[in-house]
């Protein structure tokens, strides 16, 4: 083998490398924005007191957890406990933005984890006005081809009344759902603002 197959060889090694480098680039890409648009429509589907796509979200084993209330498991528990929130009718707002994601793909896996802020507006006209912020730390898992929420967890920072703000004290967190019990107790107990609570994070460098 001559020097200039030597090098041909080589360079084509190199160029594979390259190239399956950039796919698996492409990859964790195309998985991240696929997660901020599966976070963001679970957003868009709660505002609105659309349960079901809500639910559909999650996968056959999804749990869900939220202000401290358990776990429920799989996604015919999730779309029970969804169904629980307040409907989507006049005079009311139920808005829960959601923002900031810090998210860590391993598309070979098929799994992720992201944490995320949720600003929330809540209201019913002429009786209650209030806004609050969480904190998810969710785990992702790929089904079938699609992202699914595997784990949705939520950690209420604060709730309060509208009228006042957050200086007169915070809304206590309601710790049950009426005619529903939890599966699994809550994975830490906790208490909102005026209280500090740091949720854990799934990451300790980035």
């Amino acid at each position: 083998m001559d020097d200039e197959t030597t090098r041909l060889r080589e360079q084509l090694a190199a160029l594979a490398a390259r190239t399956e480098a950039l796919e698996k680039r492409a990859l964790e890409a195309e998985d991240y924005r696929d997660l901020v648009n599966l976070q963001g429509a679970y957003g868009y589907y709660v505002d609105k007191g659309m349960w079901d796509e809500a639910a559909d979200l999650f996968a056959e084993d999804g749990t869900l957890e939220i202000a401290g209330r358990g776990v429920y498991v799989g996604q015919k528990r999730v779309r029970a406990y969804l169904k629980r929130l307040p409907p989507y009718e006049y005079g009311v707002i139920f808005n829960h933005m959601q923002l900031q994601p810090v998210i860590h793909v391993d598309s070979e896996a098929g799994t992720a984890k992201a944490r995320w802020r949720t600003f929330i507006t809540i209201g019913w006209l002429g009786k209650q006005a209030r806004w609050g912020e969480a904190t998810y730390e969710n785990e992702y898992r790929r089904v079938d081809g699609k992202w699914r929420i595997a784990k949705l967890h939520g950690v209420i920072n604060f709730y309060a009344e509208y009228e006042g703000g957050w200086a007169a004290g915070g809304v206590k967190l309601l710790r049950s759902v009426d005619g529903l019990e939890p599966d699994l107790p809550p994975s830490f107990n906790y208490e909102a603002y005026p209280e500090p609570v740091i949720a854990p994070f799934h990451y300790k460098d980035l």
